[in-house]
């Protein structure tokens, strides 16, 4: 099972916090829900068959953990959809802060390049 259709449902999402505070059996989570054992031990296979849970058997119990490592390929995808380009060093910005000190200095001195001023339409008549 793909982890991205794992994480679809909003009731396997909650089972996931809820199992991010340390392992549960299936009683112990379906307290939670308004659904019925049998609707909780289903939505565990799909999210173990995703690897985002553990069953580990405890006796007669069978106890559920998380594994957040699938999730990193979620983590990755949302990061690489959020930012916006390479991250502004420090370097950076000191280069910057140099450069428009440099350009006021010069200005001051009256040795700045001047900009490049558009004709009207005045001058491009004469």
């Amino acid at each position: 099972m793909d982890v991205f259709a794992a994480i679809a449902d909003p009731a396997r999402r909650k089972l996931l916090l809820q199992l991010r505070d340390g392992p549960a059996r299936v009683v112990d989570l379906t307290a939670s829900h308004a659904v019925s054992r049998p609707a909780i031990s289903r939505h565990l296979r799909i999210l173990s068959d995703a690897g985002l849970v553990v069953a580990i058997d405890r006796g007669r119990e069978r106890h559920y953990r998380l594994n957040p490592d699938p999730l990193t390929e979620i983590g990755d995808l949302l990061n690489a959809l959020t930012t916006s380009g390479p991250p502004i060093s420090d370097r950076h910005l000191d280069a910057l802060a140099t450069e428009v000190h440099r350009t006021g200095r010069d200005r001051r001195r009256g040795t700045a390049t001047p900009t490049r001023r558009s004709t009207t339409s005045k001058e491009q008549i004469a």
